[in-house]
């Protein structure tokens, strides 16, 4: 039977649980009013950071992108920024076409291919196409994983009937081959299947609005600029705002992306355009020798899958490394103009006499 007195140590653990939840919650309250009255901004506006985010990166790629059932998107037909500059095909151009009657170099990949951070003209597909005297179709879309980039690669050759196909890729592609989201934009993905691959997640969903992809405590906590200024501190950004769905576990990566390259053994046959996968390096590679050791593991499992396969391949470490500076080849977390301009004098000597 429950006395008074047996009773008395309960209630007086739940009183000095209570005063230790509110005591931290007083000071987690006066730690955010003098983190926000340090910029006197943030004082009076108290805004979900993380929904602000998400809502800016949709805008921003709703501006320049264009939903996509089977790609999760692609470049908008006719955007044009300053510097940037799509044509009516969704392609990034590469200057006026060189005279002559060959056929095209097909250029697929991510950013890097793209030539985020630089003008039309910078990009290592522009500078491609003068160096060769041939047009250069820049089909890179930023943000893209490997398999994306090997479903645009397919989409784009029976359009163009190129005579070589470049395929650029950097390491962090290979784990975008995990995820079914990456960035809030849904995405197709793959599934291993015996000794092949099965499609998943096509047709892909159109992005879904900023206001429904916040978990519970991106909804809470997402209001508080001190724990905004810990994540910018701690680097922790890109996880914290970021929208991304993994659906396989890590490493299942390295499996598709290796499979895919049979995809661009098959693409290869049918056009009759030799592929040659060029490997690109993250800045940070300069910048981190254990993040660089696995970039560049992940990036020669790659590069020995397709040579398997029988696509040509181009590692570019080599190269960059021998630079006095590597990192000053990059702008922020792209390759600047000379850094470009050093990508596509490497593709032009790999592609050699090679295609029509």
């Amino acid at each position: 039977m429950n006395t008074p007195d047996a009773q008395r140590p309960r209630s007086e653990l739940l009183r000095r649980t209570i005063l230790v939840l509110v005591s931290v919650a007083i000071g987690l309250g006066l730690i955010e009013l003098g983190v926000r009255a340090s910029t006197w901004t943030w004082l009076f506006a108290w805004p979900n950071y993380v929904l602000d985010a998400r809502k800016v990166l949709a805008e921003t790629d709703n501006g320049r992108s264009v939903h996509d059932e089977r790609l999760g998107y692609r470049p908008r037909p006719g955007y044009a920024a300053p510097g940037v500059t799509i044509d009516g095909d969704g392609l990034r151009t590469t200057g006026a076409a060189p005279a002559g009657d060959k056929a095209p170099i097909l250029a697929v990949g991510d950013s890097f291919t793209f030539g985020e951070e630089v003008s039309d003209g910078e990009s290592w597909p522009a500078d491609l196409q003068r160096i060769t005297g041939r047009r250069v179709l820049n089909g890179g879309v930023s943000g893209y994983g490997f398999d994306q980039i090997v479903l645009r690669a397919e989409a784009l050759a029976p359009l163009y009937r190129p005579g070589a196909i470049v395929v650029a890729f950097i390491a962090d592609d290979i784990r975008r081959t995990e995820m079914r989201r990456l960035w809030s934009a849904d995405k197709p993905y793959f599934d291993p299947e015996g000794d092949g691959l099965a499609l998943r997640n096509v047709p892909v969903p159109p992005r879904a609005p900023p206001e429904t992809t916040l978990t519970f405590w991106q909804r809470t906590i997402g209001y508080s600029y001190a724990f905004d200024f810990l994540m910018r501190r701690l680097g922790l950004l890109h996880d914290w705002f970021g929208d991304h769905v993994r659906v396989h576990k890590e490493g299942t990566g390295e499996l598709i992306s290796c499979r895919l390259t049979e995809r661009l053994a098959g693409l290869q046959k049918e056009s009759g355009a030799p592929v040659l996968l060029v490997a690109a390096y993250d800045p940070v590679v300069w910048d981190d020798p254990k993040f660089a050791a696995e970039q560049r593991r992940l990036t020669a499992g790659l590069l020995d899958c397709a040579r398997r396969n029988g696509l040509a391949t181009l590692d570019t470490y080599e190269a960059l490394a021998a630079m006095p500076r590597p990192r000053d080849l990059y702008v922020l977390w792209h390759m600047n103009a000379a850094g470009n301009a050093l990508i596509a004098r490497l593709v032009a000597g790999a592609l050699g006499n090679k295609g029509n």
